[in-house]
């Protein structure tokens, strides 16, 4: 089942392809079937009108001499597959009542001029060990046909006719000809059949790249509104939803962005105030709140900013830029040389930038690497710090979530280094993930799609 699954093609516009060359070929067989079946009628209808005219022809003789010279023309007259004899007796005493039978009947009365003929057709079984090859391809049923002659020295006398009718062909049909033209017209259909298959499925597939960029955060990924009405309904639905999230996003992160900065005037005249008290422990605590404070607004515009980010996407070498984030962060680095990818420098380099202060942050070292599948470019950055509960891995990369519940400056942060890595990563086509290592501490890995 799996099998057959994997030859089903998975793209609409093959799947429509396949459709058309199956109706075609079938219906080819189809139309061969019948026509193999005509043909057999055809062929038997020929034997009969054959045998037809051999009677028509050989009764005159038969009625101008004596019944001596009669049986010697009966045995002459006799065949392989057909026996003719002239009997004191009948074979058959009327005609039977299908249709082959009163054909046969009729159309001798016609040629001979006479009603007085009786035709039967007549089962005969066919033997599998008849030493006769052709045998075996006569039909199952003969032809039985008896009518009276003229009396001879009073003795009435009977001509009686058994013959196997009609000899299918062993070859049937000649698929020659009809191979070729199967194979020009499935040619044919077939051709039209992908251009045609082409320009319906091609909305489809701009309506898929479209929606894998919005996925990513590409609010301005639109979908030329054309073909087909369905299709061109389907497009004026997705354009105006993008319209309705660019707007709303454009309207959080100006919201994002004015708590921010309007934030930093009152913490500012409050610090101001807060260094003036003459209580040294209480003036301590309201400044150390303050500057946590601070953190969190910068952490909001940092956050706002980035969801609006105009910078050009271009194609970075991942090597080098990372080699000069960890050397300007004082860590570990080990990268392949000539990966590249699509993005933009400075808003990867703030990702990776925050995942290296974390990692910094929360342990004594961060170590990161750079790799290379097939498709894929996989960033991985390592430390040696406590690592996260399982259960609070997702809840992470939620804004405003810190891996210790406190707010302490020793740590620092406002929680929203995983969030803006994220974003980054995200608009980039690509994933970022965390998971703990079995050694201890905490991996981080980013992948992203490579530039082909």
């Amino acid at each position: 089942m799996n099998s057959l699954k994997r030859l089903f093609p998975d793209a609409l516009a093959g799947r429509v392809v396949l459709l058309l060359a199956t109706t075609i070929i079938v219906a080819n067989l189809i139309a061969l079937a019948v026509l193999n079946f005509q043909q057999q009628r055809f062929d038997q209808q020929a034997s009969e009108d054959r045998e037809i005219e051999r009677i028509a022809a050989l009764i005159p003789a038969m009625e101008a001499v004596d019944a001596q010279v009669r049986r010697v023309i009966a045995r002459d007259a006799s065949t392989r597959f057909a026996r003719v004899r002239v009997d004191d007796a009948p074979l058959l005493t009327e005609t039977a009542t299908d249709s082959r039978s009163q054909y046969i009947s009729q159309s001798l009365a016609e040629t001979l001029g006479r009603n007085d003929v009786s035709v039967a057709i007549i089962a005969r079984p066919i033997q599998d060990n008849e030493p006769d090859r052709r045998a075996r391809y006569r039909t199952d049923s003969v032809i039985a046909i008896t009518m009276p002659l003229t009396a001879r020295n009073g003795q009435e006398e009977w001509l009686n006719v058994v013959t196997s009718g009609v000899s299918p062909r062993p070859g049937r049909v000649d698929g020659r000809p009809f191979l070729t033209v199967l194979v020009l017209s499935l040619l044919g259909v077939l051709g039209v059949s992908i251009a045609l298959a082409r320009y319906l499925t091609k909305p489809l597939g701009q309506l898929s790249r479209a929606a894998e960029a919005a996925g990513r955060g590409d609010r301005t990924a639109r979908v030329p509104e054309e073909g087909a009405r369905e299709m061109r309904k389907a497009a004026q639905a997705f354009n105006a939803m993008q319209a309705e999230i660019s707007q709303f996003d454009e309207e959080r992160v100006r919201m994002l962005a004015a708590v921010g900065h309007d934030l930093r005037t009152p913490m500012t005249s409050l610090r101001i105030r807060a260094e003036m008290l003459d209580d040294e422990e209480q003036r301590d605590a309201m400044v150390r709140t303050l500057e946590e404070m601070t953190v969190m607004a910068d952490g909001l515009v940092s956050y706002a900013k980035e969801g609006q980010d105009s910078e050009k996407m271009v194609l970075i070498d991942l090597g080098p830029l990372l080699t000069q984030i960890c050397k300007d962060r004082s860590a570990n680095c080990s990268t392949d040389q000539n990966v590249q990818v699509t993005g933009r420098r400075v808003g990867l380099g703030r990702a990776i930038g925050n995942l290296i202060d974390n990692a910094k942050r929360y342990g004594d070292d961060a170590t990161v690497t750079l790799e290379q599948d097939k498709r894929q470019a996989i960033i991985t950055i390592n430390d040696n710090g406590p690592g996260i509960p399982h259960d609070r891995l997702d809840a992470m990369f939620q804004p405003f979530t810190r891996g210790d519940d406190s707010r302490s400056l020793d740590t620092g942060g406002a929680g929203l280094g995983l969030s803006i890595a994220r974003t980054i990563v995200v608009a980039h086509g690509g994933q970022l993930t965390l998971e703990n290592r079995a050694a201890g501490g905490l991996r981080a890995v980013v992948t992203l799609p490579m530039d082909r």
